[in-house]
């Protein structure tokens, strides 16, 4: 409730207009992983949960928010988490501008908490947009390397996850080893969530995404499981390469989930999930003993287990 409050907060203005556009995809609901991740962070030492780690988390959240504006405009999408997007709703110059605004509050949060913490979200927001250039400079290749997918998805989608727990730690005023552990929490736990996020992108029904299924296959992005699939060198694969390289219209793309849902592409991306799971234990035994800490140790197979 904490966050979720200081989240509305953190977007309200005396605009009546900015506060519906600003606040359309925190009400359409998310998980709030990464202000949770900060909170639980700042208590590993065992001490209680600062304002100043729900208000970190809270910038991380808005940074997330934020790219998906951007995000919805790039990929022209047309639904996210069940609802409209903003861009669908209200024009692509007003979803920029309201991401714009939510990257800005971000940051004003992150100057409040300190230099560090301000210098710290800048370098990530720096980090996001690399990961996205490094995604779209590989749209529609049928060749893209797994190191671009690796390189692109710490940029974009892992490298917030550990911000959010290194200013747990900050604010918190942990030891640096702590703080550096927590770092490396938040990175492997990043690289599980997305590579689970695009295992689901395949295996999920449109309901359970709301958004389409195989959403990333239409725009060109070939994430993990599909590069798996790509790189058997099989009929089917050979089948699917044909289908990819430009856009795809409905039936070709349940085609094409079929292929990736057939083969060995999604249980060897769940593999290559497996090893940073390990990582991220690994950097929970330089931790204190404490129950945040074993709570962040049960996150990231908790995570693995939802796609298993």
């Amino acid at each position: 409730m904490r966050i979720e409050d200081a989240l509305l907060a953190s977007v309200h203005t005396k605009d009546a207009y900015l506060n519906e556009l600003a606040r359309h995809l925190i009400v359409a609901g998310g998980k709030r992983v990464r202000p949770v991740l900060t909170a639980v962070a700042c208590q590993v030492g065992n001490g209680p949960c600062l304002d100043e780690a729900i208000q970190g988390g809270i910038a991380c959240e808005l940074v997330q928010t934020g790219s998906l504006y951007h995000d919805d405009v790039i990929d022209e999408s047309a639904t996210r988490r069940g609802v409209e997007t903003v861009n669908a709703k209200w024009g692509n110059l007003q979803a920029i501008l309201a991401g714009d605004f939510l990257l800005a509050r971000a940051s004003e949060i992150a100057a409040s908490l300190g230099a560090e913490v301000a210098g710290l979200l800048g370098n990530t927001i720096a980090r996001l947009c690399e990961g996205e250039i490094e995604q779209l400079r590989h749209t529609y290749d049928v060749s893209r390397p797994e190191s671009s997918y690796l390189s692109s998805i710490e940029g974009k989608s892992a490298s917030l996850f550990s911000t959010a727990t290194r200013i747990g730690g900050i604010v918190a005023q942990l030891d640096r080893p702590v703080i550096d552990a927590l770092t490396d929490f938040g990175l492997a736990y990043g690289m599980v969530f997305q590579i689970v996020d695009d295992v689901l992108d395949i295996v999920a029904t449109d309901e359970q995404l709301g958004k389409p299924a195989g959403h990333d296959m239409v725009e060109g992005v070939y994430t993990l499981p599909v590069l798996r699939t790509l790189a058997q060198k099989s009929p089917a694969s050979d089948e699917l390469r044909d289908m990819l390289g430009h856009p795809l219209d409905a039936v070709v793309c349940d085609k094409a989930l079929s292929i990736v849902r057939a083969g060995s592409g999604i249980a060897e991306a769940i593999e290559v999930a497996a090893t940073y799971v390990a990582a991220a234990a690994k950097a929970c035994d330089a931790m204190p003993p404490s129950a945040a800490t074993e709570a962040l140790r049960a996150a990231p197979q908790a995570l693995l287990n939802s796609v298993k």
